[in-house]
């Protein structure tokens, strides 16, 4: 079950059912099953301090991903800056939606297995986000 929070911020996310669906099909094309995930929108400040406080790291990010997944379970918190999201549309020329829902997918590619830290790695990880994106856009 995917469920959706806010922290420190007003944000209203829409299509949260067909959000699921997606996402369902997402971790069945890759052969797991959603558990339960968490998102939890929140803002730039308030991310740079989980980010600080849990991981360490002194800098912003769009995403943090908790991984509590257990075998073929995928079980997770998605922290994702709503801020930083808006950001990143505007720099990439991306609607808002669009690159939200492409943080989405990246968080539960990172729950599913996927890392993005070599620069391999990093293409993996597009060219995953984009597959199912498509896949996102034909389920619409």
């Amino acid at each position: 079950m995917v469920r959706y929070f806010s922290e420190d911020i007003k944000f209203d996310f829409k299509g949260r059912r067909a959000n699921n669906s997606w996402l369902s099909a997402v971790a069945e094309n890759e052969g797991k099953k959603l558990g339960d995930v968490n998102i939890i929108f929140c803002s730039d400040p308030y991310l740079l301090e989980v980010n600080k406080k849990y991981l360490g790291h002194d800098y912003y990010t769009d995403i943090i991903t908790f991984d509590y997944c257990e075998g073929k379970i995928l079980s997770g918190d998605l922290f994702i800056s709503v801020d930083s999201v808006r950001d990143n549309a505007s720099f990439y020329g991306a609607a808002f939606d669009d690159e939200l829902h492409r943080v989405i997918v990246h968080g539960v590619l990172h729950l599913i297995g996927y890392d993005d830290h070599t620069d391999e790695e990093k293409k993996t990880m597009r060219s995953k986000e984009d597959q199912y994106l498509s896949l996102r856009a034909s389920l619409s």
